[in-house]
């Protein structure tokens, strides 16, 4: 009993000192290793798993393969935010690499054609590890399956390798992997510590999950906002890869998860066939695992619906994307319901995973490439049927919120057109310049489909993500069916429009606030200390309509002359992509430029609160959107620093979605902040924080609870779970005189939720400028009761403190980066706040 018990504790001495795990614990022991190929410890210092790989060593791996193996080569297709390479490995035969060009053609060429010959045509495989930075058991298994595939002799492999292309991505997001990386390794003792109370697996806020600006990047696959998306989907579109894999992780007491999902939740247009050959791929994952005794699950969590996630946007463009999860250490060894949990297992667990998608892929080359082909031969035909019939958008007064959208198609490759002349249709007109037309007879008609659908009925009522991303919709523009006969020339060098002032004026200078970047152009002339008022009502000017929120701009008594002003002001709208009007006389039809009713403006003073009980993404997004967009400076006021910070360098504060808020003390400083004349605009959870500190009164609408009637106790989480808003698109009417809706040009707007928080509309009507219809579905999955209460509430509530003011939205106008056509809602609240 006494030696039992000395081998017991001897093996976790071992365990916890963090013996070295060598290659044979990971690599597969059928073929053998090439010696010249270099292994991971002799570039980066360390056995893998020994330490977590920080990307710059991960990167100077890759190249080292590269330069080592004939079957490697590697690009960099641009950086990210904080610089980083974004690096792509392709991996074959150097047969195949000498005859590259030829077989990427071949691919490519096999889904615009009607038979194809898939003999010894190889498959293309795309592997993408670790989109978040936290779930690194991907990029660090990438280490040891480059090596694999470089350094593998035999038949075995010259048989993989001659009949596959490998995309090999090793970290799908650099920034977010180097800084869990650092947080990882500086928290970690040379004896470790599985106790998940240990600060190892507690990140600081935000974590190291999203990318540089605290984006989720795995739900950016079809917005494309992120360099990082932009450089994967380029490479995606050019190689069309038959498989596409996604390595995550999940919580530390599950096991490994692999596709299918739960069918219920497949997209309506994803073929059948998808999945069922997602089935057959997993009988291999299966095998691989219980050759090594792992545990996994698979058609019991996760869902194949938003294509925007790297694991569904490839079933939509003829491709089969699988989603791997592996239960996560979170560190390098951590307890777990299944035992010790050490941070080489998860990583051979993905490493495995890699292999047996190659597996599958080699062992159903030809059932694989067929479906791709079938797919697109399906798609022209349902193409065909579409005869002449498009979708044109626009925005008569918006070219570059329609330009940005435009921009999204062409990184999809979908081909549009511009308009051939101005023409209304469906009450809206649509402007040359202003507008494009996307025909539905071509290649891509199924990702058209999915991009412009509305849906509003489902198989299920649960989603794991949103359930409605409707683009025109999201971008606020006018579209409509039309055919091609109104469309013009194919657009293949999209350009923003060209800005600039029309004339020189020693008066003042006039522009509306409708196009996208105005606020950009506001700020930087405010920046400059020059006086700008804002129109409280319409007037005309030289027989031009100018629109509530319309800028004016006084020549006369400012610190610059009036040649200085032209000059400079002339350059920030060409950078802006903004007309603005040189006027000589303030003699209007309506207001005259020297009313009251022009109000002016000060240079906004914006703090994010960031850290503790703020959401990161919200944060981030609203940060990304002020520093990238419109050239704003906001400072990220830390919750924890908020007791000693000077409240009064800023006249906006904005508190995303948070459910603990601030405490008292803090509460009370910030009260007195805004009863001084400060704005504090607020999102989400937020609000019931705002009502239970008393900050400001809100009239929550109160749902009715429901009763489960014959719902089994196994039943009970989809009961609770079809009550959720995962994300879906609603109606509202806009009150357009009022300033938060400035620069607005339609009486309704489309809003995203994902909130539950319903708030009963104000007696008086002028107290509600933004309203749900009474039957607000758009598209997206709702329950009855919750679209019995958002009928009639409102979005919004402004109320007032002392001197300042607050503005808050129950939902998200930021939403992913992509919610262009509400980012304008955040800009009135920062620029108009005192009008409020």
């Amino acid at each position: 009993m006494q030696r039992i018990v000395f081998l017991f504790l001897l093996a976790t001495t071992t365990l916890f000192s963090q013996s070295k795990t060598d290659l044979p614990y990971y690599l597969p022991s059928d073929v053998t290793y090439d010696s010249a190929i270099p292994t991971p410890e002799s570039v980066i210092g360390h056995q893998v798993g020994e330490w977590h790989i920080t990307h710059d060593k991960l990167v100077q791996y890759m190249y080292a393969l590269a330069d080592a193996s004939d079957r490697v080569s590697i690009e960099n297709r641009g950086k990210t935010f904080e610089d980083r390479p974004l690096v792509l490995l392709t991996i074959t035969s150097p047969e195949n690499h000498q005859n590259l060009d030829a077989i990427q053609k071949a691919h490519v060429d096999a889904t615009e054609s009607n038979t194809t010959d898939t003999n010894e045509r190889p498959i293309v495989v795309y592997q993408g590890f670790s989109i978040h930075g936290n779930e690194p058991s991907g990029s660090n298994a990438s280490l040891l399956a480059a090596y694999y595939l470089a350094a593998a002799k035999g038949s075995k492999i010259d048989d993989l390798l001659k009949h596959t292309i490998i995309l090999f991505d090793p970290s799908l997001n650099p920034d977010g992997l180097q800084r869990f990386a650092y947080w990882a390794n500086t928290n970690r003792g040379m004896n470790l510590n599985p106790d998940p109370n240990d600060r190892e697996y507690s990140e600081v806020w935000p974590g190291g999950r999203t990318n540089h600006y605290w984006f989720d990047m795995n739900r950016d696959w079809l917005p494309v906002q992120l360099p990082e998306s932009r450089a994967r989907i380029e490479s995606f579109h050019n190689w069309m890869p038959n498989i596409l894999t996604d390595h995550h992780e999940m919580g530390t007491n599950s096991s490994f998860f692999f596709q299918p999902g739960i069918p219920s939740r497949t997209h309506p247009l994803t073929p059948k066939l998808n999945q069922d050959l997602t089935k057959g791929i997993a009988t291999y994952h299966a095998k691989a695992f219980d050759k090594i005794g792992s545990l996994y699950y698979s058609e019991e969590s996760f869902d194949d619906f938003y294509y925007g996630k790297g694991s569904t946007f490839p079933d939509i463009n003829g491709g089969i994307g699988i989603l791997f999860e592996q239960a996560s250490s979170r560190g390098h060894i951590q307890e777990s319901d299944n035992g010790v949990l050490t941070f080489p297992f998860t990583i051979r667990n993905q490493l495995t995973a890699a292999l047996s998608t190659l597996a599958a892929a080699n062992g159903m080359r030809s059932e694989i490439l067929t479906y791709q082909h079938n797919f697109y031969k399906n798609a022209r035909k349902e193409a065909t049927k579409e005869g002449n019939k498009a979708i044109v958008f626009g925005d008569e007064k918006d070219a570059a919120k329609t330009f940005h959208l435009a921009e999204i198609l062409k990184r999809h490759k979908i081909k549009f057109h511009d308009i051939k002349a101005d023409f209304s249709a469906n009450g809206k007109n649509y402007k040359k310049g202003y507008s494009y037309i996307v025909p539905k007879n071509q290649k891509n008609t199924r990702l058209i489909n999915a991009m412009f659908e509305k849906r509003t009925s489902f198989q299920d009522s649960l989603f794991y993500d949103v359930s409605a991303w409707t683009f025109p919709l999201a971008f606020n523009l006018d579209y409509t069916e039309t055919t091609t006969s109104n469309a013009g020339s194919v657009v293949t060098d999209l350009q923003h429009r060209i800005g600039g002032i029309n004339s020189k004026s020693e008066y003042a200078y006039l522009f509306e606030w409708n196009e996208y970047y105005s606020p950009k152009l506001l700020n930087a002339i405010l920046k400059k200390g020059l006086r700008a008022k804002v129109s409280m009502k319409n007037f005309k000017a030289n027989s031009k309509s100018y629109d509530y929120g319309t800028i004016m701009i006084p020549v006369k008594n400012q610190h610059m002359n009036a040649s200085n002003i032209y000059t400079f002001i002339n350059q920030l709208a060409q950078e802006s992509h903004i007309n603005i009007d040189a006027v000589s006389t303030g003699l209007n039809d309506g207001i005259d430029l020297g009313s009251n009713n022009f109000r002016t403006l000060e240079l906004p003073k914006v703090a994010i609160l960031v850290g503790d009980g703020m959401t990161s993404y919200d944060a981030g997004e609203i940060w990304h959107l002020l520093d990238t967009r419109y050239d704003i400076v906001a400072t990220k006021l830390d919750t924890k620093q908020f007791s000693r910070a000077d409240l009064g360098r800023y006249n906006n504060i904005i508190m995303v979605n948070s459910y603990s808020g601030l405490n008292e003390s803090n509460s009370k400083k910030l009260k007195s902040w805004i009863q001084d004349g400060g704005t504090l605009v607020a999102y989400r959870n937020a609000l019931r924080w705002l009502n239970s500190s008393e900050l400001m009164k809100i009239d929550f609408k109160k749902n009715k609870s429901l009763t489960a009637k014959n719902i089994s106790f196994e039943q009970r989480g989809n009961f609770r779970g079809a009550q959720v808003i995962g994300g879906a698109i609603f109606e509202t009417k806009l009150d357009r005189s009022h300033p938060i809706n400035f620069g607005y040009k339609n009486d309704n707007l489309a809003i995203f939720r994902n909130t539950t928080i319903f708030i009963n509309a104000n007696k008086n009507s002028y107290s509600n400028p933004i309203q749900y219809t009474k039957a607000p579905l758009l598209s997206g999955y709702i329950s009855e009761e919750n679209l019995d209460s958002l009928s009639l509430s409102v979005p919004l509530k402004i109320g007032g403190i002392g001197r300042g003011n607050i503005i808050a939205f129950t939902d998200n106008t930021n939403f992913r980066g992509f919610w262009y056509g509400t980012n304008k809602l955040l800009m009135n609240a920062i620029f108009f706040r005192d009008e409020m």
